[in-house]
């Protein structure tokens, strides 16, 4: 049989433990380690203890021995855990990053969600969480659209020279189709 290791703490410590134990305001989770470690300190098994708070004796193995590798500071938060793994890999939304911000699809002059997710055989919904939180919207361009028209220079001047000389009596407007 495994024998527990024993619990030795200073008054401050057994004082600040008591008032856990009686506490009403803490979570029920730090009175009932506060508890534990005050019965280990009393020399009572972890069975015995197990019994006597209703839990399990694993439970008690555990709190006393985070109590004896770090104090107090080891009752009162639950030690860190790995957590969920991602269900997309990182490298999956790197690239449809990359997609997105170097590249465009055939036949068309941005990626739309559904078409980068059919390209990376991914949901529409997930490339939209991955564009949304590297603020990514690639139906917005932020630049000049220069046109491609071959007589676009000369357009432009004959536009720029109404604004700048215009026609006496005469009021110049402009209309954007967009």
């Amino acid at each position: 049989m495994r024998v527990a290791p024993p619990v030795a703490m200073d008054s401050s410590q057994k004082e600040t433990l008591e008032q856990w134990a009686r506490s009403r305001s803490l979570p029920a989770r730090q009175v009932q380690r506060a508890k534990v470690v005050l019965l280990a300190s009393e020399g009572k098994t972890d069975l015995e203890i197990a019994a006597a708070l209703r839990i399990g004796n694993h439970k008690v193995a555990r709190w006393r021995k985070r109590f004896l590798n770090l104090g107090l500071a080891g009752l009162e938060k639950d030690a860190s855990r790995r957590g969920r793994k991602p269900a997309i890999p990182v490298a999956v939304k790197l690239e449809v990053i990359r997609k997105t911000t170097q590249g465009s699809p055939a036949n068309a002059t941005h990626w739309s969600t559904r078409t980068m997710a059919s390209e990376m055989g991914i949901s529409e919904a997930t490339v939209r969480r991955i564009w949304h939180a590297n603020g990514l919207k690639p139906h917005l361009i932020k630049s000049f659209k220069i046109s491609k028209d071959k007589r676009f220079a000369e357009k432009l001047e004959a536009i720029v020279g109404l604004y700048l000389n215009p026609p006496e009596h005469a009021i110049v407007l402009c209309v954007d189709e967009k």
